[in-house]
């Protein structure tokens, strides 16, 4: 890296609102990742997997394939795992754009801290279950924060 390269980095990480960008894209990320475990811990827990191969440890043949099937709370985690990727990833798509846009940095906490918020609540809606429309209202949420987002940002840098 050249000495000007170096420096527009070190300014990109002295930026509060790109700071507070990668701090709560951790966040999301961390319980995101924290689905697969879950994924993982009720397949072991319910003995329902996916693969074969999965199964090697309850024997071989007819004794095994039984361990191959569904499971209702398996598919539970599953589906709200797929909802964190349907929605986490435009987040820090978009976000990342956001916060390299130049944003107050309290309008952008905001829009971070609000989407943070939805998914949390969004995945113990899932996961607890809570009745609707808890669900819905936190998807909703963190998908109009994203949304609020892509707005503000081509607002801002408008090429077209």
């Amino acid at each position: 890296m050249r000495r000007g390269e170096m420096a527009k980095l070190t300014q990109l990480i002295d930026n509060d609102v790109f700071r507070a960008f990668a701090t709560y894209a951790t966040i999301v990320l961390l319980k995101m990742m924290l689905m697969s475990l879950l994924t993982a811990y009720y397949r072991i827990t319910r003995k329902a997997f996916a693969n074969p191969e999965d199964t090697a440890s309850f024997g071989k043949g007819e004794n095994a394939k039984k361990y191959l099937r569904t499971d209702a709370d398996v598919e539970r985690v599953r589906r709200g795992h797929l909802n964190d990727l349907e929605n986490i990833v435009p987040f820090l798509g978009i976000g990342l754009l956001y916060a390299l846009s130049g944003p107050e940095l309290s309008t952008a906490l905001l829009h971070f801290r609000i989407f943070v918020g939805a998914r949390i609540a969004h995945t113990f809606a899932y996961m607890i279950p809570l009745p609707q429309p808890g669900r819905g209202l936190s998807w909703a949420v963190g998908y109009a924060v994203t949304i609020s987002m892509a707005y503000r940002l081509l607002s801002s840098v408008l090429y077209l």
